[in-house]
């Protein structure tokens, strides 16, 4: 896409406001880790990629606010800023992947003052920042070779540029394929109820030069028969040790389509996300949002105020459903358990 979607700017996140896409390309600055935490929470940025991104940034702008040089009390206010920001957003793993590592190093370097652990936390935060980019090239280059010259393909929310620093991941495949001359069209699932993919995704693919056709997540089986889609491409939040892969809500629905019109379901995800301490996707925890979001859209309401609403952000993909997850060091193929634990030793 040519756009950075977050970046460390002069003290600042900069960040790509994605609630005022399509309509409007503006930019927020989050001067304070309270002003990043509500850009996270309200999808201002999103993508576990990202969201891991961000997440490192956040820790930056939090720790500015210690003044002591006591390394035990740095210590303990590092600790209360990772875990207000990860209280942002449950489900990406990423997010707290970031935490984690951000964490170490004040744990691996017990005798540094504080201000040298405040440059090496700026480090570690730009050290992952540039990783996100080159691992998200790696693992376009290495699912590229799944596209097809000509073919149909299908992708739901959007898992590109938007939901990375620069590139994507499932969108990333497209954008290395389209580099290596092929051509093919994608079928973008709108992804209610905040219509990332049709705000998103398509707004995105556009400007890189693809051939994109917006439809309604109803219309995805239809699409499977009678265009002749090859393959479904898909980003991850959270995958767990198995395999079995948690993404954006209508996935889980996507992937069983896929099964019956005998269409292979990629998963495009890097080692980031992967959470190998939890055994299946029942462990994984579901990020539980507004009824307004289902309610309307835009602060239009088109449902009856009194009305129940479930509104699950994500839902969980049965690894059998999966024919492949690409990652920045491959493709890993089933069996998911021992292959999973093959790559990722």
């Amino acid at each position: 896409m040519n756009t950075l979607t977050i970046t460390w700017s002069n003290g600042k996140v900069k960040i790509i406001d994605q609630t005022r896409l399509p309509t409007k390309f503006q930019y927020i600055y989050c001067r304070d880790v309270k002003t990043l935490w509500h850009a996270i929470r309200r999808l201002s940025v999103r993508g576990a990629p990202a969201l891991g991104v961000a997440a490192g940034f956040g820790v930056l702008l939090g720790i500015r606010d210690f003044k002591g040089s006591g390394r035990k009390k740095f210590n303990q206010f590092l600790k209360k800023t990772c875990d207000y920001i990860g209280s942002s957003r449950p489900t990406a793993v990423n997010l707290f992947y970031v935490l984690d590592e951000m964490k170490k190093v004040a744990k691996s370097n017990p005798d540094k003052p504080v201000s040298e652990i405040k440059k090496l936390l700026k480090q570690k935060a730009m050290a992952l920042y540039e990783d996100d980019r080159q691992v998200c090239r790696r693992m376009g280059d290495f699912g590229a070779a799944l596209i097809k010259n000509n073919a149909h393909v299908m992708t739901i929310c959007n898992a590109g540029a938007l939901a990375t620093v620069d590139y994507g991941t499932a969108l990333g495949v497209m954008y290395s394929a389209k580099k290596k001359g092929k051509k093919f069209e994608v079928y973008s699932c709108e992804t209610r109820p905040l219509l990332q993919g049709s705000r998103l995704t398509t707004w995105e693919l556009l400007r890189g030069g693809i051939h994109t056709t917006l439809i309604c997540d109803s219309m995805a089986a239809m699409v499977m028969r009678d265009k002749g889609i090859s393959a479904v491409f898909t980003g991850a939040d959270r995958i767990a040790a198995n395999g079995d892969t948690a993404n954006k809500i209508g996935t889980y629905s996507l992937a069983v389509l896929a099964r019956y019109h005998k269409v292979p379901f990629y998963v495009v995800a890097p080692r980031s996300t992967f959470d190998l301490d939890i055994t299946s996707g029942k462990d994984i925890p579901i990020e539980q949002r507004h009824k307004k979001e289902v309610m309307g859209f835009a602060e239009q309401i088109t449902a009856p105020k009194n009305v129940g609403v479930f509104n699950p952000a994500f839902d969980v993909t049965d690894n059998k459903l999966i024919a492949g997850i690409v990652t920045e060091r491959g493709i890993i193929r089933p069996p998911f358990k021992s292959n999973i634990k093959k790559v990722f030793k």
